[in-house]
């Protein structure tokens, strides 16, 4: 953890004796600076990388006079002063030369130099502690603005064996997405980020067109499955009217739209989801089957082409006991009778192959055959 130092409290008290709250920056003035804490104490607080200004900043990317804060009746405003490479709040680009209302504990950055806004009131008290790994979140933000607005994904590509046939023949890939940025380059790091913008559904719209853009150019009319993020779920219609451009853009390709098993829980919206898939040619497939808690009444009343078994169950099952195996077995066999194919997600090794095999299992999935890679 960060502390405020000495000198730094002894401002903050000199400023406290004059106003009710005291605002102020905490971060790096230069590249891998550790994070200092500085009270707004100009009128106007200039920040750049000039000298002259009230605090400068020595990052290339920052302009001499990058932006200003000004504090009126208690209420920290902010303004861009034209820079050259911006001034975000919260991952979003503000407009130059127009004053923004700046709350606390707020994301700023100037240019790549990431700030936390802090305000300090004279009737309370701080413990003067502060995350150090802020400016790694606050540049992440300003990362997913430029993924977002530049497209800045790569769509990597795992393939779906027959287990039926020996040749073992790819009947699909699905998709899986990766940034192009620093510090987003996982779909973890990818939506965490989303997550802190409510970006969610727009990122998993991105990830699922650009692999689709990618995909369809695939010889032989590919079979490409889809990601879906659980928000959508919450805006059936919304993801209806994304998955009919989707389909106009695929051509060719067909395509199958994965969904947690854990969003199936609205029975009439699923129908309803289902009749619209059909509608566009679209295949189902539940994902992660069995990691939580398996909807079997959704797959008769909203019944999908395909299964996706969840990892947990197959990690490790040519070793597994008798009743682990029986209670897979039987599965396999209820999805079977069901006429849906049962895929093994998450196969690794020869034995574990051979044993979803035995254990009825038409599809498979995983390391044992065939990493993720870009198209």
């Amino acid at each position: 953890m960060a502390t405020i130092d000495n000198l730094t409290l002894e401002r903050l008290r000199r400023s406290t004796a004059l106003v009710d709250d005291v605002w102020f920056l905490s971060g790096p003035t230069q590249p891998g600076e550790t994070i200092i804490h500085l009270p707004i104490d100009d009128e106007p607080y200039v920040i750049g990388r000039k000298p002259g200004v009230s605090l400068r900043l020595q990052f290339r990317t920052v302009s001499g006079q990058h932006a200003a804060l000004s504090i009126k009746e208690g209420v920290l405003y902010l303004t861009d002063l034209g820079s050259t490479n911006g001034t975000y709040i919260n991952g979003k680009r503000v407009e130059p030369n127009n004053p923004v209302k700046i709350c606390e504990d707020e994301l700023i950055h100037f240019a790549e130099a990431p700030f936390r806004v802090y305000r300090q009131s004279s009737t309370g008290a701080t413990n003067g502690t502060f995350a150090e790994n802020i400016c790694d979140q606050a540049l992440a933000l300003v990362q997913f603005d430029r993924l977002m607005s530049e497209r800045l994904v790569r769509p990597h590509f795992q393939t779906i064996v027959d287990l039926t046939k020996e040749t073992r023949e790819i009947i699909g890939h699905e998709i899986l997405g990766r940034g192009s940025v620093f510090g987003l380059e996982s779909v973890s790091a990818m939506f965490h980020a989303a997550e802190q913008l409510s970006l969610e559904v727009e990122l998993s719209r991105l990830l699922r067109w650009e692999g689709i853009r990618v995909g369809r150019d695939f010889p032989e009319g590919p079979q490409l499955f889809v990601n879906t993020h659980p928000k959508e779920m919450d805006d059936c219609d919304g993801l209806i009217e994304s998955l009919a451009q989707t389909r106009e853009m695929a051509g060719n390709a067909n395509i199958v739209l994965e969904i947690h098993e854990s969003t199936v829980t609205d029975r009439a919206a699923m129908k309803d989801l289902v009749s619209a898939l059909e509608e566009q040619d679209i295949k189902l497939a539940y994902d992660d089957f069995g990691s939580g808690q398996a909807r079997l009444a959704e797959l008769i009343e909203a019944r999908p082409h395909i299964v996706k078994f969840d990892i947990s169950l197959i990690r490790g099952i040519d070793k597994a006991d008798s009743c682990r195996r029986k209670m897979l077995s039987n599965l396999v066999n209820m999805v079977c009778d069901l006429d849906i194919l049962a895929l093994a997600e998450g196969v690794e090794t020869d034995d574990e192959s051979k044993a979803c095999i035995d254990l009825g299992f038409q599809l498979g999935q995983g390391f044992f055959y065939g990493r993720p890679a870009p198209g």
